[in-house]
């Protein structure tokens, strides 16, 4: 019996932090009438988060990577121009590069008042912006089969994305402090293998008949069966301040998703590798991003990420003329070229440094920086 293809939509969740257009330090008060003026331009395409400086905008489902393109410079774009009245403006940074946690406020609402009497501290860290990928798999059984395999390339997208390799005001040596942030969650990081559908349904029956949580959507993992929509949510990646970069993880994972489906379809599979060894290139993604490789578990060695990316490439390569996304993928070697919004923020503090620059002017022109590439055509 043939296996019924999923539609593979996918659609792009992009969280961005506020920054003072003056200051170039995040905007900590809500600007009155901001969200609403964002509301009434782009609907349900922007909402809060947690944070008064975090803002979220969602693309709708798409089919193509073009339709993709089009919302994302739309709502960066349109965003941007809503924030200028406002005298402030988005950043596509995981990270702010000087902001204080500290001066931080919960925005109104029930949900942000529940998780920040449940997490406590934990939850008022979470100064962190990332990108989330929604890829439409309509089987459930499948897409805990896809979500075991998918695990194993978690750490290679990650490394596409890194853009906060700043905390507080100092260079934290880490390419992606953002996860270290989000690791204080309980329920977060690699998901446990689940063998079935069956088994993933009671653990989460156990965990809400407990009271431990009110639904699946407290579940934060990397990646995670979405609890609202018929897909696999690919959670990892930090939010790039190119759109472009952002566009090419998301094809990236689209066509991952699709050649996964191709195994089993050919009754075969991705070799799934313990939790232990997928952490340890998690880490080296988190740390170095691509710069000194990843371990490839068959040979049992470090390999230059552009040799995996390059394997990965070939794996996907059917799926990518499928979708029409070669060049998208392909441009994931650009990002190799340029570097990351962490490569160019921390490119971008040093020259400012040697060029006599205060370490505080130094951070604000890293800001400057990271308002210029957030808002530049994709």
């Amino acid at each position: 019996m043939a296996i019924a293809e999923p539609s593979f939509t996918f659609g792009i969740e992009e969280e961005y932090l506020l920054v003072d257009r003056d200051s170039r330090d995040l905007v900590a008060e809500s600007r009155p009438g901001m969200m609403e003026a964002c509301v009434d331009r782009l609907g349900g395409s922007v909402a809060p988060e947690f944070l008064r400086s975090q803002i979220e905008v969602a693309t709708p489902v798409c089919g193509s990577p073009a339709e993709a393109r089009d919302h994302i410079a739309r709502l960066r774009g349109e965003l941007g121009e809503i924030a200028a009245g406002y005298g402030c403006a988005p950043i596509a940074a995981s990270t702010h590069p000087f902001g204080d946690w500290l001066d931080q406020k919960p925005t109104e609402g029930e949900r942000y008042i529940q998780i920040d009497e449940d997490l406590q501290l934990v939850a008022r860290r979470l100064l962190t912006c990332g990108m989330h990928v929604h890829v439409g798999i309509e089987d459930p059984e499948m897409r805990i089969d896809l979500m075991n395999q998918a695990v194993y390339f978690l750490p290679h997208l990650l490394a596409l994305s890194t853009s906060s390799p700043f905390w507080g005001g100092a260079e934290t040596g880490l390419m992606s402090y953002r996860l270290a942030v989000i690791d204080e969650l309980p329920r977060a990081g690699l998901p446990e293998r689940f063998q079935t559908l069956s088994d993933y349904e009671r653990t989460v029956n156990i965990m809400t008949g407990a009271g431990l949580i009110e639904d699946a959507t407290k579940l934060w993992w990397d990646i995670r069966p979405s609890a609202r929509f018929p897909t696999l949510e690919m959670r990892v990646t930090d939010v790039c301040t190119y759109a472009d970069d952002g566009l090419a993880i998301a094809a990236l994972f689209r066509c991952l998703c699709r050649m996964l489906w191709r195994l089993r379809r050919d009754n075969q599979r991705w070799r799934i590798y313990s939790r232990t060894l997928v952490n340890e290139n998690r880490w080296r993604a988190q740390r170095y991003g691509f710069d000194r490789g990843l371990v490839d578990f068959g040979r049992g060695e470090v390999v230059p990420y552009a040799d995996l990316l390059e394997e990965v490439l070939v794996l996907i390569e059917e799926d990518a003329e499928h979708f029409g996304c070669t060049g998208e993928v392909a441009h994931a070697r650009k990002i190799l070229a340029r570097g990351t919004g962490a490569h160019r923020q921390r490119a971008a503090w040093r020259a400012a440094l040697e060029a006599g620059e205060s370490g505080e002017d130094a951070l604000r022109q890293v800001v400057d920086l990271l308002i210029e590439e957030t808002l530049s055509a994709p």
